[in-house]
């Protein structure tokens, strides 16, 4: 019964009028069908970008939690190794000063003795840049403390540095792509919308009611493409990852 009164409309003014109108029930049908297409399509791209973001959240996630662990324990590690050198260079200078006053006093072979304990020392318990420091303090006109080397402290814990900074990395990483996977998500969303008015556009009887519809769901379908074209791609995303055999 519906498709006989819009065909009697349409009759109605094809009378009236002289000419047939450009658009039909035929060709509206057409289009709510591509509409419909075109949708569809972009709301599965829509929803599988979404996913994929999804999925490289988790993995920065748990790299960066394994990084921040291991970059922990590595500054615990630096610390515990710096602390070591300190304790034993307050050794070496008590050494050097007993070595000095034993010169002074012309004992020589007890003097040597101190300090053969003192490079042994030195050998066995200094870390390798605390070993370069103690060289840089001694090639100074006065007995220089190693740890007022420039940056010599910062290089205990130059691999944890590194480790904690790319772990903050991944975790921004992760936090956008947590963020694009929600507007992705969004985007669908609007698909969904698109995809509901189109559907009910046979529910209206007159045609000119119909294509209200379709132009609201068109808006619909631009503005939310226009968006979705904002926002980013997962990282290192290519379609032709997915081909390779």
């Amino acid at each position: 019964m519906a498709s006989e009164d819009n065909k009697t409309e349409v009759t109605n003014e094809t009378a009236a009028g002289g000419k047939k109108p450009f658009i039909t029930e035929a060709r509206l049908e057409i289009c709510i069908a591509i509409l419909l297409g075109i949708t569809a399509f972009l709301m599965a791209w829509a929803s599988w970008i979404s996913s994929l973001h999804g999925g490289n959240q988790a993995t920065n996630y748990t790299k960066s939690n394994n990084l921040a662990a291991e970059g922990n324990a590595d500054w615990n590690e630096a610390s515990q190794v710096m602390m070591q050198d300190m304790l034993v260079w307050n050794t070496i200078v008590d050494y050097s000063f007993d070595s000095e006053i034993a010169r002074s006093k012309g004992l020589k072979e007890e003097a040597d003795a101190i300090d053969q304990k003192m490079q042994k020392l030195m050998t066995d318990n200094c870390s390798p840049q605390m070993l370069d420091a103690i060289v840089w303090a001694s090639g100074q006109n006065t007995l220089e403390n190693p740890f007022n080397k420039e940056g010599f402290k910062e290089s205990y814990f130059t691999e944890a540095q590194e480790k904690l900074a790319e772990s903050q990395a991944l975790l921004e990483q992760g936090m956008a792509d947590n963020a694009n996977g929600d507007k992705y998500g969004l985007v669908s969303v609007f698909y969904s919308l698109v995809l509901f008015l189109l559907g009910i556009v046979g529910i209206f009887k007159r045609i000119p009611n119909r294509i209200i519809l379709v132009v609201i769901s068109l808006v619909f379908l631009v503005i939310a493409s226009i968006y979705m074209a904002t926002i980013p791609l997962p990282t290192d995303f290519s379609l032709a990852n997915y081909f390779k055999a």
